[in-house]
């Protein structure tokens, strides 16, 4: 079934889709994430997400943790460099209160200081657990050094120092800043009508006054390629190298993304996978990584293996990387990698939730929303010279690596 969409008179646009499962999915995905903070605001995105929960004007805290949970179904939220989404999980008879739920905690937090600084210790424990993840670490830390001096360029979950002192007023100044109604998207997959649909949209969030954005991120400029080794005392060396890549706007999004896919994707036949662990059993993880952004995105290769190993597995990797330049991979293997992309494409659509998810994004970044076929088609289109061309543009360029061994 194809999804229905309309919008608020506040800006805030629906995207439904029915399906037959008992089980309802929403969520309202927000165009806010980290790179929209202010200097001296560093981690306020990540803080508001857990802040939302604290108590709204009509519900304290435990009254919102428990409002879904008591039914069987659960509320969550998650922070991205560019989103925040506010998501729910409920029987499709409690659709209507999941909805409900999610505008109150989203439009009419009250964010009281002494659940603030509750809070702020369990967001403490999130960042020591962190910074107790080298594997996690090292992503945070490459993206710093591509990025700096942008708001792109500092980690998500802020710092202990920094979200010590955030309290209520700054809470709300970055609320009613950032949190704007045409920078909104509520999106559910369930077993309702288009009519209940809307009746609840227009029910949870017709009321809401509308708070267009006055404000433009601005672009990240690029920066000088780096070498760095860094001391951690770990068992093993971790290890990235990369570069920038396409926006989600560029066309060659596409092919690129089915060329990171064949490199390091989550198949244990990837290009990298057999050179470096099946062939040479030099590490235990290794995958290629392509993250988009509004204006720009970063490309990223991680692997760990052993501290007197580094050497030969970037050499190995750069010898697969210049398979490709040079236009070693077979129209054959191109054939089964595209059909692997597609299959991956297809098995990621079976979830509810992430077709909900899914569709909230696209509609907010790309105003519209492709059907599974329509994605499909363009797959099956890509060449293997456009493939060629996105890794020349991208891999060979002078790429950056940060190794902590």
């Amino acid at each position: 079934m194809e999804f229905f969409q309309f919008e608020l008179p506040n800006g805030i646009r629906c995207i439904h889709r029915p399906s037959k499962s008992m089980v309802s999915y929403c969520g309202l995905t927000i165009n806010t994430g980290s790179r929209d903070e202010l200097p001296g605001e560093h981690g306020m995105a990540h803080f508001l997400e857990h802040a939302i929960f604290k108590g709204t004007r009509r519900r304290k805290a435990f009254q919102i943790n428990s409002r879904l949970e008591n039914l069987g179904g659960e509320l969550n939220a998650f922070t991205t460099k560019e989103e925040t989404v506010v998501h729910a999980t409920a029987l499709k008879r409690d659709f209507a209160k999941a909805a409900e739920l999610i505008a109150d905690i989203v439009f009419n937090p009250t964010f009281p200081q002494k659940e603030l600084n509750r809070e702020k210790e369990v967001i403490f424990d999130e960042i020591n657990s962190y910074k107790d993840s080298p594997a996690e670490r090292i992503y945070d830390d490459f993206e710093d050094r591509i990025f700096a001096g942008s708001s792109l360029g500092h980690n998500i979950l802020g710092n202990k120092r920094a979200v010590s002192k955030y309290d209520t007023s700054d809470a709300l100044h970055f609320h009613r800043r950032t949190y704007n109604t045409d920078q909104m998207v509520f999106s559910s997959v369930g077993a309702m009508g288009i009519k209940r649909f809307r009746d609840v949209c227009e029910r949870s969030f017709g009321s809401i006054a509308a708070n267009p954005r006055s404000f433009s991120r601005e672009e990240s400029k690029e920066n000088p390629v780096f070498t760095v080794s860094k001391r951690h005392s770990t068992f093993q060396a971790h290890c990235v190298l990369g570069a920038r890549a396409y926006s989600n706007k560029d066309p060659r999004r596409l092919p690129f993304a089915l060329l990171v896919n064949m490199l390091g994707g989550m198949s244990s036949n990837s290009l990298l996978n057999i050179a470096l662990r099946e062939k040479n059993g030099f590490s235990y993880n290794i995958e290629a990584n392509y993250t988009p952004f509004s204006d720009t995105g970063i490309m990223s290769i991680y692997f760990g293996t052993d501290k007197d190993k580094v050497d030969f597995c970037f050499e190995l990797i750069y010898n697969e990387i210049k398979k490709v330049i040079l236009g070693k991979i077979t129209p054959r293997q191109f054939s089964r990698m595209k059909k692997q992309f597609i299959g991956q494409l297809h098995i990621s659509m079976e979830s509810n939730e992430g077709n909900m998810l899914s569709a909230g994004k696209s509609l907010l970044v790309y105003n519209k929303v492709e059907e599974t076929a329509q994605i499909v088609k363009r797959i099956e289109k890509l060449t293997l010279t456009q493939l060629i061309e996105v890794g020349k543009e991208i891999y060979q360029q002078p790429l950056s690596s940060l190794v902590y061994q």
